[in-house]
C-alpha cells in the first residue's frame, strides 16, 4: 500500500446531504478516500470506555505487561477481520445488512437486520449515558453543579448534535471526523505524555498467580477489549466503506480501516491499564482527574468526541438496518425515529442508573450473536464466492442460491449462538454458559460461536453442491477491482 493510496484526494470532503439508502452506491458518488475512513474509525474508538476496559486486565489480576500484551496481540486479529469486512463494502458498494442477504436470503437476512437495528439504538442510549458522568465530573471541577437538571441539559445537547450529523448522513459524518479527530488525537498525545509522566505503574505485579487464573483473565480480557472489540464493529463496516472511491486499492481499504480501529483502541486501553497499574482505580472520571488534575478539563471535553462519533455511526447504521429488512421510508426519517427511541432509552437510563448498569452489562454480550453471524458472512463471501458478489441478486427474492430464506444459514446461526453462549462468561448469571463455568470462568464465546456457525455453514454448502451465485465467469467482468 502506497502513501498515495492511503491519502487519496482531499478535495472531496464536502458535507452534502446524503440521499442514499440501501441501493448500491453509484461510482460517481463514491468519493471517500481510505484516509477519511481512517479518521472515521479513529474517532469512533477514541472513547472513555476503552480506558476502563484497558484497566480491566489489571482488575482481573494480570500484570501490566501481561495486560498490554493481550490488548496489543488480540486487537491484531480483531481489527484484521474488521478490515476484511470493509473490503466487502468497497468491492460491492453495498451496506453490511444487505450483504447478509447473500448467505441468509433476502427474507432470512431480516433476522440479523432486526438485531442490528435494536442494538444500535441501545448503544446510542448507553454511550450517551456513560458520557454524562464524565461531563458532570468536568463541570464539577469547574465549580458548576446543577444536579439532575444539568444532566438532562447536557444529554439533550449531546443528542441534538449526534442526531443532526446522522440525519445529514455519511458525508457529514466524514467531514466531522476529518476535521475534529486530528485535533483530538493531538491533544490526547499531549495528555498521554502528562499522565504517564505522573504515573508510576508496577509493570509485573499480578494477583492472578496460578496458570488457571491467568488463563481465565486472559480470555475475559480478549473478549472485552482484545479480539472482541474489533469484532463488535463488523456489522457496521460496509455501511461506510461502500463510499470509498472505486480506484482505491483493496490493501489501502484494509489497512486504513484496520489501523483506524487498532491504533486508538490499543492506545487508550494501554493508557487505562497504565493508570490502573499506578493505583488510579478503574472509574473513568477518577482515572482522568487523578492523572491530570486541572488539566482533565480539556481532555474530558475532547474525549466527549469519542461517544458522539460512535453514536452518529450507530444512528446511521440503524437506519440502514431498518431499510434492509424492508422498511420503506426515507433514510433520514428512519434516523429521526431511531434518535427518538434512543432518546427515550437515555431518559430511562438517567432516571434509573441501576437499570442502566444492568443494560450496559447485557450489551456486553453482543459478541454472542456477532461472532457466528460474522463467520457465516465471511465464509460465504471470501471462501464460497471467492471474494465476489452478484450485487443485483441481493435485491431480488433469490438473493441466496437457496431461495428467499436459506434455512441452512439460519440453522448454522442458531447453533452458533448456542455454542457462543455456552462458552460465554458475562457479568450477569444468564450470560454465563455451562462450558464457561465448567472451565474456570473462561470466555471463548467469540471463538466457539465462529467455529460452529462458520464450519456448519461451509459443510452445508459443500454438501449441497450448490455453487453460490456471484462466482460465475460472467460476474468476473463486473467485479469491482480489488
Amino acid at each position: 500500500m502506497s502513501i498515495n493510496d492511503l491519502a487519496g484526494s482531499e478535495t472531496q470532503g464536502t458535507s452534502r446531504f446524503d440521499e442514499h439508502g440501501i441501493e448500491p452506491i453509484p461510482h460517481t458518488a463514491r468519493d471517500s478516500t481510505p484516509w477519511q475512513q481512517f479518521w472515521i474509525w479513529s474517532g469512533a474508538n477514541i472513547a472513555p470506555i476503552n480506558w476502563v476496559l484497558g484497566a480491566l486486565g489489571v482488575t482481573l489480576g494480570l500484570s501490566l505487561l501481561e495486560t498490554l500484551a493481550v490488548i496489543a496481540v488480540g486487537n491484531l486479529a480483531g481489527c484484521a477481520i474488521f478490515g476484511l469486512f470493509n473490503v466487502m463494502g468497497h468491492r460491492t458498494g453495498v451496506n453490511q445488512m444487505v450483504l447478509s442477504r447473500a448467505p441468509f436470503g433476502r427474507r432470512g437476512a431480516v433476522v440479523p437486520g432486526v438485531v442490528q437495528g435494536l442494538l444500535t439504538m441501545g448503544w446510542v442510549g448507553v454511550n450517551t449515558w456513560v458520557v454524562l458522568d464524565l461531563v458532570l465530573a468536568v463541570l464539577g471541577q469547574m465549580g458548576i453543579h446543577g444536579g439532575t437538571g444539568l444532566k438532562y441539559l447536557v444529554a439533550a445537547i449531546i443528542m441534538v448534535v449526534q442526531l443532526g450529523l446522522a440525519l445529514y448522513g455519511f458525508y457529514a459524518i466524514r467531514t466531522f471526523e476529518k476535521y475534529t479527530v486530528p485535533i483530538t488525537v493531538l491533544v490526547m498525545m499531549i495528555m498521554t505524555v502528562l499522565a504517564l509522566g505522573q504515573a508510576d505503574p508496577s509493570w509485573t505485579a499480578a494477583t492472578a498467580t496460578t496458570p488457571a487464573a491467568k488463563i481465565t483473565a486472559v480470555t475475559q480480557l480478549l473478549t472485552a477489549i482484545g479480539i472482541g472489540w474489533g469484532i463488535s464493529w463488523l456489522p457496521y463496516s460496509a455501511d461506510y466503506s461502500r463510499f470509498i472511491k472505486v480506484q482505491a486499492s483493496g490493501r489501502s481499504v484494509f489497512w486504513s480501516t484496520a489501523l483506524g480501529t487498532y491504533v486508538p483502541t490499543v492506545w487508550l486501553a494501554a493508557l487505562g491499564a497504565c493508570l490502573a497499574g499506578a493505583g488510579s482505580g478503574t472509574d473513568p472520571s477518577g482515572l482522568v482527574i487523578d492523572a491530570f488534575g486541572v488539566m482533565a478539563i480539556p481532555v474530558l471535553i475532547l474525549i466527549m468526541h469519542g461517544p458522539v462519533a460512535t453514536n452518529i455511526l450507530n444512528l446511521y447504521s440503524c437506519s440502514l438496518a431498518a431499510l434492509s429488512i424492508g422498511v420503506r421510508i426515507k433514510r433520514w426519517k428512519v434516523t429521526l425515529i431511531a434518535g427518538t427511541v434512543a432518546s427515550a432509552v437515555l431518559l430511562v437510563f438517567v432516571q434509573a442508573d441501576s437499570f442502566a448498569h444492568a443494560f450496559d452489562q447485557w450489551m456486553g454480550s453482543i459478541l454472542v450473536w456477532i461472532s457466528p453471524w460474522a463467520s457465516i458472512v465471511l465464509v460465504d463471501f471470501f471462501i464460497l464466492r471467492r471474494g465476489r458478489a452478484d450485487v443485483p441478486s441481493l435485491y431480488r427474492d433469490d438473493a441466496s442460491p437457496y431461495g428467499p430464506v436459506n434455512h441452512r444459514a439460519l440453522i448454522s446461526l442458531g447453533l452458533g449462538l448456542i455454542a457462543a453462549w455456552s462458552w460465554q462468561f458475562g457479568t450477569v448469571p444468564a450470560a454465563q454458559g455451562p462450558i464457561a463455568r465448567a472451565l474456570g470462568e473462561t470466555d471463548f464465546s467469540w471463538l466457539s460461536g465462529s467455529l460452529v456457525a462458520g464450519g456448519l455453514y461451509y459443510l452445508f454448502a459443500v454438501r449441497g453442491r450448490r455453487r453460490p451465485a456471484g462466482v460465475q465467469d460472467v460476474m468476473r467482468e463486473a467485479a469491482l477491482p480489488r
